[in-house]
């Protein structure tokens, strides 16, 4: 080369390029070579661990067959950008780095057992370059929970998916079929979260969550798996809390107002249209100006009957847009759900969700599960209920912003319960929660089997994702399944295919990195829970309810003075009122009848009087022969005739005379 050609400016570019070319060619088969290797390494030591327990190599029986899927555009392969290093002049050193890659092969080949998982890219759905670009997107500088594995036809060990702890607040979705893995997953998350100090409240739906709260228990299958993905698995128990609603069932039970609850909430148990959720919102605001606490459901009764009977319809009439046909039906419906057993949810001493967010003595954060398996045939009031605690803490907790740590992570299981039937205006103070609840430090994450069964606004408010795998037996799931894949970024997989490929404990990953950013999608071999796969038995269960400090505080139900005592004395005081007011109206008509009857007396003695009088006047007439006089017309003087008549003589011959015509003289 002259000197001339060594200084030209186009040939030391054109040398610049070829040898940023060999770097790259060089550091993507150093990067190939590397994977292939950590692969087999970790099948050798899976094949290795099986071997000294005495079986054979374990191979999932829902483990998916990945066919090779063709490289993203953009992507590059090793193999091209070593060719193309070679064709410009590198021969030597391409040659060299191809026998360096043979001779790795071989011995990778020869140091594998016969079942040794393939080399990424040769018979996995993605390329070197893909695993690489998964590998860097799940690689974080701050504290993290392992989810697992990636697989690429077998799992890649050295490729975890991970998701940043402080990505917990901004919420998530674990969803699949039934049967898929879901509740192991949630436990694995709680586990962790719990280890690192964050507490957590779930819904233990089946009753098999309580399992935390007792180290798991080890077996062959169980090492292998974990082995197989780099999990370093050991039995662990964490510091569980059990509770129930209402106390149905062996927790420290779980009570609200009916106040606390609200009239939109309720609205949605009730199962109320928009008309009567507004006029239920307008007797809660009665009750309220009126100092009437609704502390349980009878409280309630009392007030819409108050305001549907003889009382109250003043005042029913004066809150306007309240009919008495529709209290009538709210009343109706209330009682139907008391029947059914609901009243028990409702009452004091009300549950502070602050007791949610408490770690133990030695930093880690306590688990509360929530148990329901007694109010399974009432799903509307459970997934209600879950909504009214989530809505407390909002309400509660002071604004805080990004934590690089959570106060609480709420996993919502059977999500799709609260969303049902709802109307706008819940689906509504829903979205706005899950948005504002976030800058309080607290992350929900939604457990449900399809993303369909969550509003599309909730959805938009979701961070990470675990997808394990859906069915698609009828058109209507096919079409969900569609819809499901078309929500994921693009990815070097065949969602379509996969998500009803994934094995038991398998899912499609994707989460929020610590810039905000949704990292790569995932194929998963999710990490094993540390502690029991089955429910805790019942008596250990016991035992920590008894010696938790949260019994004497919320274990006796209290009866305080509230709407239906305030409301009964009122009408009590009414039916007083009113039967004085019909005692006096009786007793007044007695008087009057008395009155009448002491007059008929008077006047028929009155007229016995003047009868006598005048019989009395005759018969002085008849015998005295004289004109009529009376003893109210005699003069105080007496006249000539009186005086002869008066005397001592008349007196005599009178006598003989009477004597002589009755008969009682002598004879």
């Amino acid at each position: 080369m002259s000197a001339s050609e060594s200084t030209d400016p186009t040939v030391a570019a054109a040398e610049a390029e070829l040898a940023r070319l060999r770097a790259e060619a060089e550091a993507a088969e150093a990067q190939l070579k590397a994977a292939q290797a950590r692969a087999a390494l970790a099948a050798a030591e899976a094949a290795a661990a099986q071997a000294k327990l005495g079986a054979p190599h374990p191979v999932a029986e829902s483990e998916p067959v990945a066919e090779p899927v063709e490289a993203s555009s953009g992507a590059a392969d090793p193999s091209t950008s070593s060719g193309t290093a070679a064709s410009s002049g590198t021969a030597a050193s391409s040659g060299t780095a191809a026998s360096s890659g043979t001779a790795a092969s071989s011995a990778t080949t020869a140091a594998a057992p016969p079942q040794a998982p393939t080399a990424p890219g040769e018979d996995g759905p993605l390329t070197a370059d893909q695993v690489a670009a998964v590998v860097k997107g799940y690689t974080f500088e701050s504290t993290t929970l392992d989810l697992g594995a990636l697989v690429n036809g077998d799992p890649v060990a050295e490729a975890q998916i991970r998701i940043p702890l402080a990505m917990m607040n901004r919420h998530g979705l674990v969803a699949g079929a039934t049967g898929t893995g879901k509740t192991r997953t949630l436990q694995g998350l709680a586990e962790q979260l719990a280890a690192k100090g964050v507490p957590v409240f779930a819904a233990d739906i089946k009753g098999d969550l309580s399992g935390v709260a007792t180290p798991g228990e080890s077996s062959e299958k169980l090492l292998a798996r974990t082995q197989a993905i780099g999990q370093g698995w050991q039995p662990a128990a964490s510091v569980t809390e059990y509770f129930a609603l209402g106390g149905i069932g062996k927790g420290i039970p779980v009570r609200a107002t009916v106040s606390g609850f609200g009239p939109l909430l309720l609205s949605k148990v009730l199962g109320l249209n928009e008309t009567q959720e507004s006029s239920l919102g307008l007797v809660f605001h009665y009750a309220d100006a009126n100092g009437l606490a609704l502390v349980d459901l009878s409280d309630l009764r009392a007030v819409l009957s108050w305001l549907t009977g003889d009382e109250g319809k003043a005042e029913l009439k004066n809150l306007g847009g309240l009919s008495a046909a529709t209290a009538g039906v709210i009343l109706r419906e209330l009682i139907t759900f008391a029947d059914q057993g609901a009243d028990v949810f409702f009452g004091e001493p009300e549950f502070d969700v602050r007791d949610f967010l408490r770690t133990a003595a030695d930093g880690r954060g306590v688990i509360s599960l929530l148990e329901v398996p007694g109010v399974v045939d009432k799903p509307a009031l459970f997934s209600t209920f879950l909504m009214y605690l989530l809505a407390e803490l909002f309400e509660i907790l002071p604004e805080v912003g990004d934590l690089d740590q959570p106060k609480l992570v709420f996993f919502f299981d059977e999500a799709h319960l609260l969303f049902r039937d709802a109307s706008k205006d819940f689906l509504a103070a829903i979205t706005q929660t899950v948005r504002l609840i976030r800058s309080k430090g607290v992350g929900v994450f939604f457990v449900t089997q399809t993303p369909k069964d969550v509003p599309s606004d909730v959805l938009a408010q979701l961070g990470s994702r675990v997808q394990h795998a859906l069915r698609a037996f009828t058109p209507d799931d096919a079409k969900a399944l569609r819809a499901t894949v078309g929500t994921y970024p693009k990815s070097g997989y065949d969602l379509e295919r996969v998500l009803q490929e994934l094995g038991t404990g398998e899912a499609i990953v994707t989460v929020m990195s610590e810039k905000g950013a949704p990292t790569p999608v995932a194929w998963t071999r999710l990490r094993a829970p540390q502690g029991l796969m089955s429910p805790t038995p019942d008596p250990k269960i016991e035992a920590a309810i008894k010696a938790s400090l949260l019994l004497a505080k919320y274990g006796t139900a209290i009866d305080r003075e509230s709407a239906r005592e305030i409301l009964t004395a009122k009408m009590n005081a009414a039916d007083e009122a009113e039967a004085a007011e019909q005692a006096a109206l009786a007793k007044a008509k007695a008087d009057a009848e008395f009155a009448k009857q002491q007059a008929a007396i008077d006047k028929a003695q009155a007229a016995a009087d003047k009868k006598a009088q005048q019989e009395y006047d005759r018969l002085l007439k008849k015998t005295s022969g004289t004109s009529r006089t009376t003893r109210t017309t005699r003069s105080t003087q007496k006249s000539g005739i009186e005086q002869v008549l008066g005397s001592r003589t008349t007196q005599t011959i009178l006598n003989g005379v009477i004597r002589g015509i009755f008969g009682t003289g002598r004879r």
